[in-house]
């Protein structure tokens, strides 16, 4: 059984495909939800809050933070893409987020962090929490950066973190790399209920992934925080590979658990 164990929790990117997924799940706990996006995605419904919001507006950040308990942050740019708009959401924007956090209090945020953090990593290597980053993207270095703001929010101000960094959650895998990567929304769901309900949190970086028998991930360092996934990528296993091709192993693509991400640009600013 989920708990309620905030009175008002915040659900950044509540417009995005993750928050969409996540809207009625996360009902469960709290007693109002509040959703925010920088663009209008319709009315409240029962125990839901709407307020709109431009991350890198620090006005409107803080009025949005004020008078909750908790923040699930999924806003921000989510694929890589020019500089410009990566830094306004998700550098200035998350800068925005804690600042509003310590002004008003709020000890606990569950951050979207990204497996871009580590995808310059290959694909035969399995990492834990301690390995180095090695972005794959100028999203993937917000992200990198965006953990470590919250590990200045931990150490200075006593603000829990857990940065997640979440893999490819979608209903099913849609390829081989996903395989090892996807996180089905009910385990995300999962994840973040954990997050929010450990009594100690600290500042955790936690891998965002189902039980899968194929994973270049070891959350060994995240026990405290008491995920246990319940889905699994192989039962879509044989589907994927009858609808896909064996892998160029010559492709960075293959090469490096980034995926796409790894040759993905240039961009104009």
């Amino acid at each position: 059984m989920t708990i309620k164990a905030h009175q008002r929790l915040l659900l950044t990117g509540a417009a995005g495909g993750l928050g969409q997924a996540l809207r009625e799940r996360l009902k469960a706990n709290c007693e109002v939800l509040r959703l925010s996006d920088r663009v209008d995605f319709g009315p409240a419904a029962a125990d839901e809050e709407i307020m709109l919001a431009d991350l890198a507006d620090a006005q409107a950040v803080d009025a949005m933070v004020q008078g909750v308990q908790a923040i699930v942050h999924l806003g921000g740019v989510s694929v890589e893409g020019p500089f410009g708009p990566i830094l306004q959401a998700n550098i200035l924007g998350l800068y925005n987020l804690y600042e509003a956090a310590r002004l008003h209090g709020v000890m606990r945020v569950v951050f979207a962090s990204s497996n871009h953090v580590t995808g310059f990593y290959r694909q035969c290597d399995t990492i834990d929490a301690s390995a180095p980053p090695r972005p794959d993207s100028l999203y993937g270095v917000s992200k990198a950066f965006g953990e470590d703001l919250s590990r200045f929010y931990f150490d200075r101000y006593g603000i829990e973190t857990a940065c997640v960094r979440i893999g490819s959650s979608f209903p099913e895998p849609k390829d081989r790399r996903m395989l090892a990567t996807w996180l089905s929304f009910d385990d995300l769901h999962r994840l973040i209920t954990a997050c929010l309900t450990t009594p100690v949190l600290g500042h955790s970086i936690v891998f965002g992934m189902s039980d899968n028998a194929v994973t270049w991930w070891d959350n060994n360092q995240a026990r405290h925080i008491g995920y246990v996934p319940q889905d699994s990528s192989d039962v879509f296993r044989d589907a994927v590979y009858a609808r896909t091709s064996a892998p160029d192993l010559s492709d960075p693509v293959a090469q490096f658990q980034g995926g796409g991400f790894v040759v993905a640009g240039p961009f104009a600013f």
